[in-house]
């Protein structure tokens, strides 16, 4: 099987829990080839997601490493056996990596919650919006980039759009409501974008006001995408070399403790609406 040259987040992932189930069982590279039969360099490469692993292999390596936990097994194999290659790849080679990757990574997931304080969620976005905040990035960015950005975060609503979505919940602090990226038509088409959305049964938006007494939590922006199982959930959260994916299980239990606070801190659907109401009349 020829090396990727580049894997992917997900071909990434899959290594890491592999390399994690062989350090519980506390055996070596060089060991978990022997038990399966092969080269501990197609183990390190298994590991690090330069090439693919069968179904077969896989259970195998699960079975030698006594992992009894059949559900994250069952899920390993899936992402063995996923061989899909989906619209995000038409961007490849044209838009950075981690684009890609969250592209694929809410493509699979089966649950997003996000959390945002100085911008609507990307899913969310009209297309005004998305232009007008990928146009005042420093350094500036080339018009056909920000088109290309543009196409491509409008090309993520089909998460929220398929015939079988997934549940979605956005919290928005008011700071993300109130910042005109643009001018107040683009503001005013945005804010009726939340109230259509907010409608379907799949979504759910809650707004955090600047009148919340004692909230403290404003650096815990972050979009949360729940795996086939709990220990494959992934948060992803923006960093100074772009997209951070954090997959270890302490950092994810407190992310879920995070969002469980900001999303208890948040007002209600019902009264959200009527909050995102009254700033669109205000414009």
């Amino acid at each position: 099987m020829a090396l990727r040259r580049e894997p992917t987040a997900r071909q990434l992932r899959l290594g890491v829990e592999l390399r994690r189930l062989r350090d519980a069982a506390g055996l070596t590279g060089r060991e978990a080839a022997a038990l399966l039969g092969v080269s501990s360099v197609q183990i390190n490469q298994i590991e690090s997601g330069l090439t693919g692993v069968s179904e077969k292999r896989l259970r195998s390596l699960a079975a030698h490493y006594v992992c009894t936990d059949e559900a994250f097994v069952d899920a390993l194999a899936t992402m063995a056996n996923a061989r899909v290659r989906g619209w995000w790849e038409e961007y490849r080679g044209l838009l950075p990596t981690p684009f890609l990757d969250l592209s694929e990574l809410e493509h699979h997931a089966k649950s997003l919650r996000e959390v945002q304080f100085l911008y609507v969620p990307g899913p969310l976005q009209t297309e005004d919006y998305a232009r007008a905040v990928f146009s005042d990035r420093t350094p500036e960015l080339p018009g056909e980039e920000i088109e290309l950005r543009v196409r491509h975060r409008m090309q993520r609503k089909v998460v929220l759009e398929d015939p079988e979505p997934i549940p979605y919940e956005a919290v928005i602090h008011e700071a993300a409501l109130r910042i005109r990226v643009r001018d107040r038509a683009v503001s005013r088409v945005q804010l009726a974008r939340l109230l259509e959305v907010s409608e379907a049964d799949h979504i759910t938006v809650r707004v955090i006001p600047f009148d919340l007494d004692g909230f403290g939590g404003s650096w815990t922006a972050m979009t949360y995408a729940g795996g086939l199982v709990p220990r494959l959930d992934t948060v992803v959260r923006d960093a100074p070399h772009g997209a951070a994916f954090i997959d270890s299980e302490a950092q994810l239990g407190a992310f879920r403790t995070l969002f469980r606070k900001v999303r208890a801190a948040s007002l209600d659907p019902e009264r959200s609406r009527d909050f995102i109401h009254r700033l669109a009349k205000e414009l």
